[in-house]
């Protein structure tokens, strides 16, 4: 390739190797004469092949001119990246890049034995990749001999200050060289990586590919609305219609992570899970799964999915919509790499609608608005997949003809071509019937009612809900139920809206719920044969108004008024008031007792005489007490 001129022959010859017949932008970029020896911000979409741009450009620094590295020392270059995943891709590229220039890779990273790593830097090595944190406690302990250093990378340098290593990555570049080359790779640039760059870096160049300036044209963008009670359905018919060799679903939190799993296990989908509560250990072998085949769906966070290397990445699913452009970009730039087209498709509930389009519009992207795929799309799509089927189409063989025939005679054509399609039918989860929800097509003057069908006449108040059934679910305000949550668990649990529900009487152990009565079947199918919700919350049906009697204790009833009632409170009468001067006048049930004598002063603080002490010894009746001594003093 003539855009490797200048690059020593074993670095061209193992591009050549790997299937490289054209550079990418970012890569011919690092590889001009400008750059030569001097420091670079470079800015790149994620998927661009920042990693082999990077390792280009070091090539000149470290070989010096030479086809070969010398015997491993203290390293020459180090390469820093936000997480493990990404640290550990990053050294599998440079030792394929550098394998005939007989490099020395090694890497330090979080969540590996520290032990391990300090003896493979004893040994030497000519290229360090790592984390921040764990390269800070190297240089701490003294096992990263920095004074060698001749270059050092920032790999997506916007995330890491975004995780808040910041300070860290100041710690080590203040620990290299002065004299050393700094490049630094993001895929945008905002304040926080310009000041980096102004204080670490020397007459820096700016070099901005073309892919940052518009949208990936691999990835065909779909935003696809859904009621929010049909969020989980549509992310299993939109795995369903593509049928995806390897599928990312992104998830805002490790409890959605959590919970999406469990879900897609029971429906049949082969899922891995993702998040930072994982081991390292865990992490690998689950990319190792998607990698091998035996898993094709991963389901992650943003932080634990920085880094992660798919190939053949076709689907990426935002579960929840990410919160900034940058995010978006990141995560769908997952897919759609090195020519390969892929699909990055949004879920968006009806009340997100406006977050999608500002989402959208800032990360300047062009999406198409649609419904998810029905239950009806995604039987058709598998019924082409069928008639596409490759073994339908290969020429029979002579050793295949005559058990053909004693086939179709035992069976017939058509029993045969039945078994076939239950067999390719076998093991597919089944598609989910999604509500009715309105086509939404976004408009420039109100974006966030595009979608929103004109009423012909206004909505009905709640007082006039309509014919209804009520049904009673186990648990009341000693439970502390309230509607903030219960409303949404209905509603995504028995695939309703809120417009299908009426009145909700909370009592002390039991709650009653009103649905509409044309919803009854629906909602009734949809929490299964066991009626029950989450947090064990089992659903009774009634057959006509519950009793709210027993919610509250009665009150007792106010003395009723009578004619000759003034509205003058009465008075207390008493026959007589006793003289307590004397025993006499005491009650008759009271004669038993002691008898009663007049106390004089106040009541309860007669004080009983003592006699004054007697002192056994003499001369001490008089004797005086020893002054108190200041312990201070």
């Amino acid at each position: 390739m003539a855009e490797l001129d200048g690059i020593a022959p074993a670095i061209a010859q193992a591009l050549s190797k790997r299937g490289y017949s054209e550079l990418t932008p970012v890569q011919k970029a690092v590889l001009g004469p400008e750059l030569e020896g001097r420091d670079a911000l470079v800015s790149a979409q994620t998927g661009s092949g920042k990693t082999v741009a990077f390792g280009l450009a070091l090539a000149s620094t470290l070989l010096d001119g030479k086809d070969r590295f010398g015997q491993a020392g203290a390293p020459l270059a180090l390469a820093v990246a936000p997480t493990r995943e990404l640290a550990l891709q990053v050294k599998r590229e440079l030792e394929w890049l550098y394998e005939l220039t007989g490099a020395t890779v090694v890497s330090c990273v979080g969540g590996m034995d520290m032990r391990t790593e300090r003896r493979a830097l004893d040994r030497g090595a000519h290229i360090v990749v790592g984390t921040p944190g764990r390269l800070c406690d190297h240089i701490r302990r003294n096992g990263l001999d920095m004074s060698s250093l001749k270059a050092v990378v920032l790999d997506e340098a916007d995330e890491m200050l975004d995780l808040g290593f910041r300070e860290d990555l100041e710690f080590i570049l203040e620990a290299a060289p002065a004299d050393r080359r700094t490049l630094m790779f993001s895929a945008t640039v905002p304040r926080s990586i310009a000041n980096l760059a102004k204080s670490y870096q020397k007459d820096a160049i700016r070099i901005s590919t073309q892919a940052e300036q518009k949208q990936h044209l691999d990835i065909e963008y779909r935003a696809l609305t859904v009621a929010p009670s049909d969020r989980e359905n549509a992310i299993i018919n939109v795995l369903r219609f593509y049928e995806a060799k390897n599928a990312l679903v992104f998830c805002s939190t490790r409890a959605a992570v959590n919970h999406l799993t469990a879900r897609f296990n029971n429906r049949g989908f082969s899922v891995v899970a993702m998040s930072g509560e994982l081991s390292q250990n865990e992490r690998t072998h689950a990319l190792q799964a998607m990698r091998d085949g035996r898993a094709r769906v991963c389901i992650a966070t943003d932080v634990a999915a920085r880094g992660i290397d798919l190939p053949g990445l076709e689907l990426v699913i935002h579960a929840d919509l990410p919160t900034n452009p940058d995010t978006l970009l990141h995560r769908s730039g997952r897919t759609g790499r090195a020519g390969r087209k892929g699909v990055s498709a949004l879920i968006v509930p009806n009340s997100a609608r406006r977050k999608a389009e500002r989402l959208l519009r800032d990360a300047n992207i062009n999406a198409d608005w649609a419904r998810p795929p029905s239950a009806d799309d995604v039987s058709r799509r598998d019924d082409e997949r069928v008639l596409a089927d490759p073994a339908l189409t290969e020429t029979i063989t002579p050793d295949e003809a005559d058990f053909i025939r004693e086939l179709l005679e035992k069976h017939g054509a058509e029993q045969v071509a039945a078994a076939f399609l239950r067999q390719a039918r076998a093991g597919r989860s089944a598609p989910e019937d999604l509500m009715d929800t309105p086509n939404y097509t976004p408009s420039g003057d109100r974006p966030d009612r595009g979608d929103r069908p004109e009423r012909s006449e206004p909505r009905a108040p709640r007082g006039d809900f309509g014919d209804s059934v009520w049904f009673s679910l186990s648990a009341g305000r000693k439970q502390n139920v309230e509607p903030r949550w219960l409303i949404p668990m209905l509603c995504r649990i028995g695939k309703i809206t809120k417009q299908e529900i009426g009145a909700i009487k909370m009592q002390t152990e039991e709650t009653y719920v009103e649905i509409a009565r044309e919803w009854v079947d629906r909602f009734v199918e949809a929490i299964g044969p066991k009626r029950s919700l989450e947090k064990g919350i089992v659903v009774t049906q009634l057959d006509g108004m519950p009793n709210l009697s027993g919610g509250f204790a009665a009150k007792k009833p106010y003395p009723a008024k009578t004619a000759d009632w003034n509205g003058e409170k009465p008075k207390r009468k008493f026959e007589g008031k006793p003289d307590f001067a004397k025993a006499d006048n005491r009650p008759a049930e009271k004669t038993d007792s002691k008898p009663w004598v007049k106390k004089t002063g106040k009541p309860g603080f007669d004080k009983p005489k003592f006699d004054k002490p007697k002192f056994d010894k003499p001369g001490a009746e008089g004797a005086k007490r020893k002054p108190f001594k200041n312990k201070s003093s």
